[in-house]
């Protein structure tokens, strides 16, 4: 009973190229994080916040930091990040959340924090839109 695989995949063309397809589509996600290192949901961050006293790092500019920020929030805006690595907390154990508007630039810092030490370091999935949408608190100045 011999099977002839091109001759298979001839004949059912469609169910190959949907199968490839859909498994593409499961490791797009995990290819395209790379490297970026963890994330936390807007409940993880809070229980961070509440029982590891994690320390917020927003990362947009300062003029939108004025805006609205998370409460106690610091602002290193993202080009400055790499110059303050050091000098974001004295321990390097301690929790960091690193955040911006939509969630796509802080996972790229919360990487190169870790890579500086911060082992506890994550991004906050959705960032400070996620935030808001879950109804959390966001003050100003």
């Amino acid at each position: 009973m011999s099977v002839d695989v091109w001759k298979f995949i001839q004949d059912n063309i469609y169910l190959v190229a949907i199968a490839v397809l859909s498994g593409g589509m499961l490791l797009w996600p995990m290819m395209r994080r790379g490297g970026a290192g963890p994330s936390v949901s807007t409940l993880e961050a809070t229980q961070l916040i509440n029982h590891k006293d994690a320390v917020l790092i927003d990362i947009r500019d300062a003029a939108e930091f004025g805006k609205g920020h998370i409460l106690n929030a610091r602002s290193v805006p993202l080009p400055q990040t790499d110059a303050q690595v050091d000098n974001l907390v004295k321990n390097k154990q301690k929790s960091l959340i690193v955040y911006c508007e939509s969630g796509r630039q802080a996972p790229s810092v919360t990487a190169r924090l870790r890579r500086g030490g911060y082992e506890n370091a994550v991004s906050l999935s959705g960032g400070l839109a996620a935030w808001r949408q879950a109804g959390l608190p966001v003050t100003a100045g």
